[in-house]
């Protein structure tokens, strides 16, 4: 089987850097498993990497949609397998980056997805919830499908709406579709790795790199998104860091309240990122405080892995 990495962790644990060592070490190209750093101009809430910071190490899925196109898992996983096969092609191998395990796995295991996409369910399904709220959607999800409505939590309405849909496309539970997705064996030789640090630094990079957001013009860019048309009711507008300053624009919440919002919102995603990880098989965790925060020993441990497997 042709060989894939990955390397995954939580929001703002250092992956970007790392993975351009690694894949100047091994002679690797970049995919990015990231639902807003695809959009073109979301640049400062989704940290998206530059041009100077990727020093020459091509990178695929950054910078490809427009903001008003749609991106879910089923794009995303024909887009990352066109691009493996480009990198292959190059004489390179494939280094997918980012924290949104379920799309990572999508494309390990060759999720089928059956019908799991239909806008006109999924509208119908979004105005019971701005009507109701996600708590009445939670309780009909228990209703069809008790296993998911335990996993997922009451507020998550789109995972919520994601699963009464497939429900609604498939007459059949999303939980019992996913178990037998989960006994799949890998598609591809892979070594999974999961960066991590300690819990206190880790939530003080977050809520540091907030504020650097708020400093380089994150107000400004969402500004400039709304003024072309770009709203709340764009996929791409849901991102952490864009819908917090919507409703800041929009008079709902003051300034403060919208970066401490995202501050905390971005901690509870990393906390989420790290229950996912955790479920994952065969994944090997890299403590940065273990290696004493130097990246060379690192990488020459995830060389050592890849060359022993």
């Amino acid at each position: 089987m042709d060989k894939l990495i990955i390397l995954t962790g939580p929001t703002a644990v250092g992956k970007s850097d790392l993975s351009i060592s690694l894949a100047k070490r091994i002679g690797g190209e970049i995919i990015s498993a990231d639902s807003i750093q695809v959009y073109k101009g979301l640049d400062i809430g989704s940290a998206k990497i530059t041009k100077k910071e990727m020093h020459g190490v091509n990178h695929y899925l950054i910078d490809v949609l427009d903001p008003k196109e749609d991106f879910n898992i089923y794009i995303f996983k024909e887009m990352a397998k066109e691009a493996i096969d480009k990198i292959y092609s190059n004489g390179k191998i494939p280094i997918i980056v980012g924290g949104t395990g379920f799309y990572i796995q999508s494309v390990i295991y060759d999720i089928d997805f059956e019908k799991e996409d239909n806008s006109t369910i999924r509208k119908e399904l979004e105005e019971i919830a701005d009507k109701k709220g996600s708590e009445y959607l939670h309780n009909k999800l228990k209703e069809i499908d008790e296993t998911s409505a335990m996993k997922i939590h009451p507020n998550n309405i789109k995972r919520i709406i994601r699963a009464i849909e497939f429900y609604k496309l498939n007459n059949r539970p999303i939980s019992e579709h996913n178990e037998t997705e989960r006994d799949k064996e890998p598609v591809y030789d892979v070594n999974y790795f999961v960066l991590n640090d300690k819990r206190e630094l880790l939530y003080e990079r977050i809520n540091k790199r907030v504020d650097i957001m708020i400093e380089q013009g994150l107000v400004d860019e969402v500004k400039n998104l709304m003024e072309q048309g770009i709203d709340e009711s764009y996929n791409s507008m849901q991102g952490i860091g864009y819908k917090e300053i919507v409703s800041y624009l929009n008079g709902k919440i003051s300034l403060e309240q919208a970066v401490e919002d995202i501050k905390k919102n971005t901690r509870h995603f990393a906390k989420r990122q790290l229950t996912w990880f955790r479920r994952e098989k065969d994944v090997k965790w890299i403590e940065k405080y273990e290696f004493n925060y130097d990246n060379e020993r690192i990488l020459s441990y995830m060389t050592e892995v890849m060359n022993n497997d």
